[in-house]
């Protein structure tokens, strides 16, 4: 997607409200919108990458991400497929991410992270969206505080009582 198109519009616009200006205040406009240029690309990024998200929530099966390809954005649309062990699970609650995002520093062993990457690169994802996903079932699904897998096979403990 080409930005350049929608910054000279502002270019324009901005232009257009000096047009009865003196030649001074021209001057000092035009210089504030090349001084601008970067920060309203910065903002036009923030505002495709707000989209995206919210539409990712909204879908069961795909991940939208908005990627940077020679400056300029581009969407990659991924397709997350479902485990045989997880039922589909529904959309986050778009109520979550009213405020934004957050960066978090999180220290993984060297081989807790090549297990991540390697499973990340398997479902298409990037770590960070994958990640993001994995947190968002761990929570989908501790209602009860435990995993909802089945606890029966060689090496599972059973407790409790029995009556004969």
């Amino acid at each position: 997607m080409e930005l350049s198109p929608y910054v000279e519009g502002l270019r324009r616009e901005l232009g257009s409200l000096t047009r009865f200006a003196s030649d001074d205040v021209i001057e000092v406009a035009g210089k504030l919108a090349q001084a601008l240029d970067a920060s309203v690309r910065l903002t036009l990024l923030e505002v495709l990458s707000a989209a995206a998200a919210e539409i990712t929530t909204r879908l069961d099966d795909a991940v939208i991400d908005v990627r940077l390809s020679g400056g300029e954005p581009e969407f990659v649309i991924t397709t997350v497929p479902q485990h045989a062990d997880q039922p589909p699970q529904p959309a986050a609650d778009a109520s979550a991410d009213d405020t934004g995002t957050a960066r978090v520093t999180l220290r993984l062993s060297e081989a807790l992270k090549a297990r991540v990457e390697a499973q990340a690169a398997a479902d298409g994802l990037s770590v960070n969206s994958w990640l993001a996903h994995a947190a968002t079932r761990a929570l989908e699904g501790s209602g009860t505080g435990r995993s909802q897998r089945s606890r029966t096979g060689i090496g599972q403990r059973i407790t409790g009582y029995a009556r004969s």
